[in-house]
């Protein structure tokens, strides 16, 4: 799910206890390059509205990066380095709610 990704505008959706903010930024703009079939605008900023409240700038560069390099994330997760092992962890938890509330678009 996260290897396609959504626009600027602030379009709420409320999905259980959580609404998201449609949003452009690193993981949007790296879902969007990434060439995905089923990546689409919307997908990607909602997607990135979910990161926006997970991460903070440079960990959302680090996410992004995987777009383009999913070896990296492998390598993070793998990592011995007590920061990687704090970030997969964030990681795992922005995924599987990115998953849940950006289903469908």
């Amino acid at each position: 799910m996260l290897a396609a990704c959504g626009g600027g505008n602030r379009v709420d959706r409320a999905q259980g206890a959580m609404a998201v903010s449609f949003a452009s930024g690193p993981i949007s703009k790296a879902c969007l390059r990434a060439g995905r079939k089923a990546a689409s605008g919307r997908l990607c900023n909602c997607v990135q509205g979910v990161a926006n409240r997970a991460f903070d700038g440079s960990e959302q560069r680090m996410a992004a990066s995987f777009f383009a390099d999913p070896h990296r994330a492998q390598e993070i997760r793998q990592s011995d380095n007590p920061g990687h092992e704090v970030f997969w962890r964030k990681y795992k938890a922005f995924a599987a709610n990115a998953e849940r509330v950006c289903r469908g678009y």
